[in-house]
């Protein structure tokens, strides 16, 4: 286990360095940076107590114990400007961490004032200066977490769907991985509340440190986050979104009646589309955007929206990916000889599993299953 936990650490502060060493470092990366900073710093604290560095030196005790309201803010802030392309953290967003400044304003006094034989007191129960304030900060810190990962992952599905909206592919934009980043701390802080309900609230006593579980996950998280933390770009760098783009469901027609295209023309507009499609097969181009589409009908991105949401009752990737569907099918019944990737990166696909999971989002079936019943 102390290999585990030194490993953990180790990481943690040196994919911070990369990260800050980073040629063209964005602030999702700084932000990753700090984050990793913090969890190594948390780790350490952890154990050295394990230890008992704080028997040999007390002024540690409780200088951590604050450290888990900053998960949650980091998580979300690092999500938010992973979403956007924004170069400075807004000024609200310090707010974030109001808790964390109030915590340990209240423990300057044990901090500055409490000897080193108070300290040790204290850390062994036999003072009960701070029980109360021990005990609303960990209602706090479990609230935080699992508050924040929720709050979180709410951003990250609206904002899936302004991916979908305005993209006709995922490779290099899916937001997947912090789908599993937000899952994981909020494991942490939901395997924090079980055990300590069981333990304290129930009096279940557990055979081995049930302690080890939560920063075992918070180990694993590290290595997860810096794999993908490195190697991830800030999703519209290239690709900026307009940002009045829609995010309103397909089915509420009724936002469009004052949009400036009126029903006739929208219908006008989608003709020319399909046209567009047929002749031009722009979908052929694995990095077709609403923009790109938008530019051949010489209509704006939101124009475009709307036409396709009103007309079709779909978004952009869905109908633009069927259109790579119908073009594989078509291809796989002439050209038996190729194989089924080849014919799929040759209809606008540019990865094989996307291939697969729009194929069969789309009509049910893999593709060699749907092949097969065509034979």
């Amino acid at each position: 286990m102390e290999v585990i936990f030194i490993s953990g650490i180790f990481l943690s502060f040196f994919i911070a360095f990369l990260l800050l060493t980073k040629k063209q470092k964005a602030l999702t990366d700084k932000i990753l940076a700090i984050w990793l900073t913090v969890i190594g710093i948390h780790l350490l604290g952890y154990y050295y107590n394990q230890i008992g560095y704080w028997e040999i030196y007390p002024h540690l005790i409780g200088t951590t114990a604050p450290f888990p309201l900053l998960h949650g803010p980091l998580l979300f802030l690092y999500t938010l400007y992973s979403l956007r392309n924004d170069r400075k953290v807004r000024t609200i967003d310090y707010l974030h961490f109001t808790p964390v400044l109030v915590a340990y304003l209240y423990m300057s006094n044990f901090f500055f004032f409490y000897t080193a034989k108070e300290k040790k007191m204290l850390d062994r129960g036999e003072i009960a200066d701070f029980s109360v304030f021990a005990l609303i900060l960990l209602v706090v810190i479990l609230i935080s977490g699992i508050s924040y990962s929720v709050l979180t992952y709410r951003l990250t599905i609206r904002h899936q769907h302004k991916i979908n909206k305005y993209f006709s592919y995922n490779e290099g934009i899916s937001i997947k991985w912090l789908h599993n980043c937000i899952l994981s701390i909020g494991l942490v802080f939901l395997s924090a509340t079980v055990i300590i309900v069981s333990r304290d609230a129930f009096g279940v006593q557990f055979s081995f440190n049930a302690d080890y579980i939560i920063y075992l996950i918070i180990i694993g998280f590290v290595f997860y986050i810096g794999y993908f933390g490195i190697k991830q770009e800030n999703i519209f760098t290239n690709n900026p979104i307009p940002k009045n783009l829609s995010e309103e469901k397909p089915e509420l027609i009724e936002k469009y009646k004052n949009s400036g295209i009126g029903k006739d023309n929208a219908t006008k507009l989608y003709k020319k589309l399909l046209n567009i499609l047929v002749e031009e097969k722009p979908y052929l181009d694995p990095k077709l955007s609403l923009s790109g589409l938008a530019q051949l009908l010489e209509i704006s991105p939101n124009q475009l929206s709307q036409i396709i949401n009103q007309e079709a009752q779909v978004n952009f990737h869905d109908f633009i990916n069927n259109y790579r569907v119908e073009e594989f099918i078509h291809k796989a019944n002439k050209n038996k000889k190729f194989s089924l990737l080849a014919l799929a990166l040759d209809s606008g696909f540019n990865s094989k599993s996307s291939f697969n999971n729009i194929f069969k989002k789309l009509k049910g079936l893999t593709p060699s299953q749907y092949l097969s019943k065509q034979l």
